[in-house]
């Protein structure tokens, strides 16, 4: 059975795709690689899988654990660089869409490089316990006309295995699917895009 894939990156310099269980085999893509099919006990290119379910396969890099869950946000394992590089893979829309972390919760979030700041949705705001409504308010154009939003600092964002502290955000009224990278984190980051990789290096 194959399922629509679902990418992460395992490492700074690793990206791996869940792309579907084959028997008790997990379909890996790593790196762009053509799809590969590793049973428990084996490695591939550095990712060893330790498990494999019915939806979900447990993977290992590093010494470092985590699980890759069909149809679910990617997660990151591990770091060759010291935390200073992340590599992500394109979705089939051409979208970079991973998770990380906000002040320390966890977070699904859309590269977004059209946006000025990090953006994100009221209901988001509120699960991360973010303190919005005492920053200083701002006028937002919004699907239904003009909105009034929170512009506020977040003392850190962890994509990958890099964190970046007192990064501006704006905290929108209405919900949002992702929370939106903009360019107030971007700017810590050399940016190369090569087909569906996107390579963030963050500057000294």
């Amino acid at each position: 059975m194959l399922t629509a894939l679902s990418t992460g990156v395992v490492q700074a310099q690793t990206a791996v795709a869940l792309a579907g269980i084959l028997g008790s085999k997990a379909l890996l893509v790593v790196n762009g690689s053509a799809p590969r099919g590793i049973a428990v006990g084996e490695t591939h290119q550095g990712v060893r899988v330790i498990s494999v379910e019915k939806e979900q396969a447990l993977i290992e890099v590093d010494g470092a654990r985590r699980s890759l869950r069909l149809g679910e946000a990617p997660v990151s394992v591990g770091s060759r660089t010291g935390g200073r590089r992340v590599v992500l893979m394109a979705d089939t829309r051409g979208h970079f869409i991973n998770t990380g972390m906000i002040n320390g919760t966890r977070m699904q979030y859309m590269v977004d490089t059209g946006a000025s700041t990090v953006a994100i949705g009221k209901p988001d705001a509120d699960r991360m316990g973010l303190q919005y409504t005492k920053g200083q308010p701002v006028q937002m154009n919004t699907a239904n006309g003009v909105a009034q939003g929170w512009l506020i600092r977040l003392d850190s964002v962890r994509i990958g295995d890099v964190e970046v502290y007192g990064v501006e955000a704006v905290v929108t009224p209405q919900s949002m699917p992702h929370v939106l990278l903009g360019n107030s984190l971007l700017g810590a980051f050399q940016m190369t895009r090569t087909n569906d990789q996107l390579v963030l290096e963050k500057r000294n």
